[in-house]
């Protein structure tokens, strides 16, 4: 399997970062040959595409569980928590 093919077999956010870790130590080593080198980093950038994308769907999933003043989770009427939109990030992360 190619370093190209590899990237387009990861599934999770898990597995993608193990592999950028592993391109990271394995480019850092500094025995690289320039043509596999430019295979490795084409590699990391479709797996940070991809990372990225991950985390972006991720974020839009979280929800705030909403409590009341004394600390107690707000109970709707279907018996579960209230949640409300995760707000967004502070600039800078």
């Amino acid at each position: 399997m190619t370093h190209a093919d590899n990237h387009q077999k990861v599934q999770t956010f898990e597995v993608a970062l193990h592999r950028l870790e592993q391109i990271l130590e394995k480019i850092n080593a500094g025995d690289v040959p320039l043509a596999e080198a430019i295979a490795l980093y084409e590699e990391a950038d479709a797996l940070m595409a991809l990372c990225n994308k991950q985390l972006a769907e991720a974020e839009q999933k979280i929800e705030v569980l909403m409590r009341h003043r004394d600390g107690s989770l707000a109970i709707g009427n279907d018996g579960r928590p209230l949640t409300q939109p995760m707000p967004p990030p502070s600039p800078g992360f």
